[in-house]
């Protein structure tokens, strides 16, 4: 048995969301007479947070509104995505066996994900899921964003997990830059949500699926790449 806690990004690591994003960024785009993203583009804009995504979807239409107007979009894509969180989106296969066995293993769970707190928590709950995680930080939850590190240290900390080794999974630079600057090792997912391929961003290791994931936590572990969070 081990003691370390492995870190989770949400979109894109865990749970295949960018269908119910997408959909809902074209709908809150259409609202204001603006077209809508081909999906193939706005799945890689998906990780940031709402704001992020909106300003991302803007930006490559080359518009740009005013602040007040942005957030009024993003109020309006916040509340349509709430009560459409899960329509489409669906956790990654081999999801719950990989949970399974890091549990058994000795590793406790955690989420760290620039969405809001409460909306990762709605999308967890809905495929029974919440209860693996010993907790759930959002982009508001400290009101820190990715690649910030104090996210993750934060993250760590409040999960009563500081003196223990740390693993973050991810599928983006922010998450290994966040991972990177906090000093904690980081695997990268290659099916995620991401222009460049994930191995280029140079995580420590890199998986296909998530059924290898227990094997390559432990052999971080093992590697003795892992080591307790310092907090600033």
């Amino acid at each position: 048995m081990v003691s370390a806690i492995v870190v989770f990004d949400l979109d894109g690591t865990l749970v295949d969301t960018a269908p119910d994003l997408v959909a809902t960024l074209n709908l809150v785009l259409a609202r204001i007479g603006l077209p809508g993203i081909p999906y193939a583009a706005a799945r890689n804009m998906v990780g940031g947070g709402t704001r992020k995504l909106i300003e991302r979807a803007l930006a490559a239409q080359g518009r740009n509104l005013p602040a007040a107007k942005l957030e009024l979009l993003v109020r309006d894509f916040v509340a349509h995505y709430a009560a459409h969180i899960a329509d489409l989106s669906r956790p990654f296969a081999g999801l719950e066996p990989a949970l399974d066995r890091l549990v058994e293993s000795g590793c406790r769970l955690a989420i760290c994900t620039n969405k809001l707190e409460w909306l990762a928590r709605r999308l967890l709950e809905t495929f029974s899921l919440t209860q693996r995680f010993v907790v759930i930080c959002g982009g508001d939850t400290f009101g820190l964003q990715k690649p910030d590190p104090d996210l993750l240290r934060k993250t760590i900390i409040q999960a009563g997990a500081a003196a223990d080794p740390a693993i973050m999974v991810g599928d983006s630079i922010n998450d290994i830059a966040m991972a990177r600057a906090a000093g904690v090792p980081v695997i990268g997912v290659e099916y995620g949500y991401t222009d460049t391929p994930v191995a280029l961003l140079r995580p420590d290791r890199v998986i296909a699926r998530l059924a290898d994931l227990p094997d390559t936590v432990l052999g971080l572990l093992a590697d003795s790449k892992a080591t307790p969070v310092t907090a600033n």
